[in-house]
């Protein structure tokens, strides 16, 4: 990988940020959304975002990961889906049936990259909203947090080793526009999951 390609590349990431800003206020806005940074949360609430976000992610593994194995290099390390699954063990929830959230399944590259973008940014967010969650009695033992907790203390480099990887392939292949097509469907998409719910 090249070490100036962030920085030739980081209009793209204004860029893409810029374009899906609207998509992710909207997300957060949702009340399920806001229930799990309610500082009145319930666990009942944070019970039901994980089961929503286990769809999510359950899309993401079967239609995303097998597009982008080749491109981003230590995609098996990012896979949050069993952390999900653990979580909810704790809570003695079992997740049964999974919904369908991402309607295409034959997607570009690009496009794949777009809404693996959404996925990491959400880790990252994830460890905010851990400090939030941490403060229920039935999770402050580190225990059922796995998932907000991310990749620990590697959150903020495992993003940027995601966001070299996009701007690369964004500078190689020119496919900017094809790239945040992915990211705004992939936020619509959890919009309309977690509002269906």
């Amino acid at each position: 990988m090249s070490t100036n390609s962030t920085s030739i590349s980081s209009g793209f990431l204004t860029d893409i940020k810029t374009h899906t800003a609207d998509s992710h206020t909207k997300l957060e806005q949702l009340p399920i959304s806001m229930s799990i940074v309610s500082p009145d949360m319930k666990i009942e609430n944070y019970v039901h975002y994980l089961s929503l976000m286990h769809d999510v992610h359950n899309d993401t593994e079967n239609i995303v990961y097998p597009l982008l194995s080749g491109i981003v290099e230590d995609l098996e390390h990012r896979k949050k889906k069993h952390l999900i699954e653990n979580d909810l063990s704790f809570l003695h929830h079992t997740k049964i049936n999974s919904a369908k959230v991402f309607e295409i399944t034959n997607m570009s590259i690009p496009f794949a990259l777009g809404v693996l973008y959404v996925m990491e940014g959400s880790t990252l967010g994830g460890r905010f909203i851990l400090k939030n969650v941490s403060k229920l009695p039935e999770l402050s033992t580190d225990k059922g947090v796995s998932y907000f907790n991310g990749y620990g203390d590697k959150t903020g480099s495992y993003w940027k080793t995601f966001l070299n990887v996009l701007a690369e392939y964004e500078q190689d292949y020119n496919c900017g526009d094809e790239i945040i097509k992915g990211a705004k469907y992939a936020f619509e998409s959890i919009y309309n999951h977690f509002q269906n719910a």
